[in-house]
């Protein structure tokens, strides 16, 4: 009986000692800290409800350390998300050099910085408690204008 050795795929995703964080650690924990703001939960407040420091769920938000599968389990019942959450959006190795996992286009990285600021989530907030339609479309109207969105100003 002959064995034959199976060819497995390589590992783009495994960084060494002294690399950096690993890619992936980046992106879930980019998702880790996207949901926890989203929810207007502090490091504090999320750390205390799975039982750790804000300092090692900081550490976890730069993707300096990993989150372990039961971890990251009880953050993904804490958040109310599903565990596959904390990787969508993730480029397939395939598809994207490692490198590059790091470093996503510009306008991808600018778009999801600017959903988990503060000041966007106050924005989003502020605009759902008009309660009026007409107003509240109007609002959008207006923000759509002022941010150069041309269409806008045709529409009227």
């Amino acid at each position: 009986m002959s064995a034959t050795k199976t060819k497995l795929a390589p590992a783009h995703t495994l960084s060494r000692r002294g690399e950096g964080p690993n890619p992936i650690d980046i992106h879930v924990g980019a998702r880790l800290r996207l949901r926890r703001t989203l929810l207007g939960l502090s490091q504090e407040k999320l750390g205390e409800a799975v039982g750790i420091t804000f300092q090692q769920l900081q550490k976890y938000e730069r993707g300096s350390n990993r989150i372990s599968a039961s971890r990251l389990y009880n953050l993904s019942q804490v958040l109310g998300v599903p565990v596959s959450y904390f990787f969508d959006d993730m480029p397939s190795p395939d598809s994207v050099e490692t490198e590059s996992l790091v470093a996503l286009p510009p306008s991808e990285t600018d778009e999801f910085e600017s959903m988990a600021r503060r000041e966007t989530l106050e924005l989003v907030r502020a605009y759902y408690r008009i309660e009026d339609p007409s107003v509240r479309k109007r609002t959008f109207d207006l923000l759509k204008a002022l941010g150069g969105d041309k269409l806008a100003l045709l529409e009227d």
